[in-house]
């Protein structure tokens, strides 16, 4: 142990823990997934890998594959080429590739935002369980998360032209980064965000027939919008998916029937209403706590939501708890409530009658971000933002 560090240089703090931690988490979250059996350790890697190759195949790529993997691909047809550099290498290779970079690009992001190097690593300390959760799943939700963190970063430091890139490619891959369009308020130039954002949708849309056709790729997109609508309506009886609000609402309240659009309609009035504020939009201060209102509220609306997703709202609770000037004992409570249980739920630390009789059908997981959320809302529609507040 003493050798481990001194190599990383621990005890000199040439290393941050924070940063220790963060990719030692997920490290050993991908080796575990590699010394399982294929079929259960790397599943999602080989359906991410199996777009690569059907896209060039031209089979359908929202099909069942049973001889390849279990389940079907969620994904728009451009991940076809997100991937493609690890579906070139061997499965083991290219799977723990796959998971370092996830775990990287998500740090760098984090890296990137205008706040101290201390409240850096404290986001990182927040958001590492569920990214670890998300590597043990081999998941894409930490690039994700990247994507819509560095589309606010390169907004609001005038790079509206990339800004954009990363809003195109998470929409035409998981939807998802539609959030990533609110920063456009951000924007100093919104001509060159809206040309921009029309040039990437264009050319992200094409760029997959170049190992394909493009008669191919449209039908793709065709049958992916077919996927995700009985995606959706799986959602709503499965208990491995859907930890929403909408969950939690038919769940505490016990109304059955209550349609999501109810819910969803006023979650997106909730987003529309700090947009009234225009006074503070030029304010760091007002920004990440609007980004960290999107990052959360993208996950716990979402009647995809399942356990690896969380890492998306996760990450938004440590930009919510940085940016808290005054955090009394209810912050310190809040943020407790959503490390056991909405990062540590779904581990083994709860035994498996908790998990599956309580957290999942109830949509635990999604109840402290939830509360998170309405901290939010109200301070976005209430706080005042003053100049003396945007050292964080």
């Amino acid at each position: 142990m003493s050798f481990l560090f001194k190599y990383f240089n621990i005890a000199k703090k040439k290393i941050p823990f924070a940063n220790f931690f963060w990719f030692s988490l997920a490290i050993i979250a991908a080796i575990i997934q590699l010394i399982k059996s294929p079929a259960v350790g790397i599943h999602n890697y080989l359906i991410f890998k199996g777009v690569f190759w059907h896209t060039i195949q031209q089979v359908n790529l929202y099909g069942l594959y049973p001889l390849e993997y279990g389940d079907c691909n969620h994904y728009g047809p451009v991940f076809s080429l997100i991937i493609a550099p690890f579906a070139l290498l061997p499965n083991v290779i290219g799977c723990f590739l796959w998971c370092v970079l996830n775990a990287s690009i998500l740090f760098y992001a984090v890296q990137k935002l205008p706040i101290s190097t201390k409240n850096k690593q404290l986001i990182l300390l927040i958001g590492a369980i569920e990214m670890m959760t998300a590597i043990h799943n081999v998941q894409f939700n930490p690039m994700l998360t990247a994507w819509i963190i560095l589309s606010y970063v390169l907004v609001i430091q005038q790079k509206d032209f990339w800004a954009t890139l990363f809003i195109a490619a998470g929409l035409l891959t998981k939807l998802y980064g539609i959030v990533g369009l609110a920063f456009f308020l951000f924007s100093s130039d919104k001509k060159t965000f809206i040309l921009s954002f029309i040039f990437w949708m264009a050319a992200l849309f094409a760029l997959p027939m170049l190992i394909s056709s493009p008669t191919f790729i449209i039908q793709s997109y065709k049958d992916w919008y077919n996927v995700l609508v009985e995606k959706n309506a799986t959602n709503i009886e499965s208990n491995m998916q859907g930890m929403s609000v909408m969950r939690l609402i038919k769940k505490f309240l016990h109304i059955k029937n209550l349609p999501d659009i109810y819910v969803l309609a006023t979650a997106a009035i909730c987003y529309l209403l700090p947009f009234i504020r225009v006074k503070y939009f030029k304010y760091v201060h007002f920004q990440l706590k609007y980004l960290a209102f999107l990052l959360i509220g993208v996950v716990i609306f979402s009647s995809s939501a399942e356990a690896a997703t969380f890492v998306i709202a996760m990450m938004g609770v440590g930009i919510w708890f940085i940016t808290v000037e005054n955090k009394k004992p209810l912050i310190y409570g809040l943020l407790f409530f959503a490390i056991v249980f909405t990062s540590l739920s779904t581990t083994d630390l709860f035994s498996s009658s908790v998990k599956f009789n309580y957290v999942r059908p109830y949509a635990l997981k999604a109840l402290p971000c939830f509360f998170i959320w309405l901290a939010l809302f109200y301070e976005l529609l209430i706080k005042k933002f003053m100049p003396k507040m945007e050292t964080l």
